[in-house]
């Protein structure tokens, strides 16, 4: 029998990824804000807790899925602290998207207990993460990293070791995620070009992506962007905006300029201006087609 784990987030991505975590026998334990959300996962025989701490055994692993980083530092410093509660020999395996800065200072915090900080931070959407499908970057102690690396096999494809700074998997899931709200610009542009000079946005996109950019963010974006589909969101807008913010203050610690961030961040605010940051973050698609002139009524409402 698998050993009892910890498991703070039921969010969008956080409920599959404990799911398959039960189905490949694990027992768990686990918080959310919101309780109803963890419904499912009791009735597939997971425990619900009152208290991030109390997803903690001593020496145990706990893993993490949160919205940023505040609500991550709300977890591991809020008393009783979770790194506390692990005591010597515990893992905590963070699989949020936060900055670089504070998985740093998390994982000096965490040493204080003799508790190993890992940072795990996934590429894929929720129906990827339901599919076992996500690729995982890890960095962190290498002892920690070979103990948890089974949990961490049975809800994806694939894991990259970035080394022993807790730092540096953020730091790649931060380049990733710049890359992708850059493909989501670039496409709005191109699609909507299309569009204004008469052709079927919806026929480009797929032309362009069986071609050219055959690879899952052009196909999955471009058909999101082409049939203006933004809901229900697999990611959030806002969510975007906090990593494209992220991506920016890591940048400045360089120091290095990027411009093409900057730009990207100024289209993710006006969406967010614009009562956007509940849709799927390639709705700021939306403002390009705006530019042009183009008032878009999205796949499931007036936007």
């Amino acid at each position: 029998m698998h050993e009892t784990l910890g498991f703070i987030g039921l969010g969008n991505m956080g409920q599959p990824i404990a799911a398959n975590l039960l189905r490949a026998g694990y027992r768990l334990r686990v918080y959310n804000r919101t309780a109803a959300k963890a419904g499912p996962l009791v009735a597939q025989g997971a425990t619900l807790v009152s208290h991030p701490s109390e997803t903690a055994e001593r020496g145990g692993i706990v893993l993490t899925m949160v919205a940023n980083d505040q609500a991550l530092e709300e977890v591991c410093l809020r008393p009783p602290a979770l790194p506390e509660m692990l005591g010597p020999g515990g893992i905590h395996v963070s699989m949020s998207t936060i900055s670089p800065m504070t998985a740093r200072k998390l994982a000096e915090q965490h040493a204080r207990h003799k508790v190993a900080y890992l940072a795990a931070p996934v590429f894929g959407r929720p129906e990827a993460a339901a599919a076992r499908r996500l690729w995982i970057c890890l960095s962190g102690q290498q002892s920690a990293k070979q103990r948890v690396q089974p949990i961490l096999a049975a809800v994806s494809q694939g894991i990259f070791d970035f080394g022993e700074d807790p730092g540096a998997a953020n730091v790649v899931k931060l380049c990733g995620n710049f890359l992708i709200a850059a493909a989501i610009e670039a496409l709005a542009e191109a699609l909507t070009l299309a569009q204004k000079c008469g052709l079927d946005r919806k026929q480009v996109a797929e032309m362009l992506g069986q071609t050219l950019f055959a690879c899952p963010v052009y196909q999955g974006y471009g058909k999101q962007i082409a049939e203006n589909s933004y809901e229900p969101p697999g990611f959030r807008l806002s969510l975007g905006l906090k990593d494209i913010d992220l991506v920016l203050q890591t940048a400045a610690t360089g120091p290095m300029p990027m411009p093409l961030a900057s730009l990207l961040r100024d289209r993710w605010l006006a969406a967010v201006a614009n009562g956007r940051e509940n849709l799927d973050w390639s709705a700021a698609a939306l403002g390009v087609a705006e530019d042009a002139g183009i008032r878009v009524r999205a796949a499931s409402s007036e936007v």
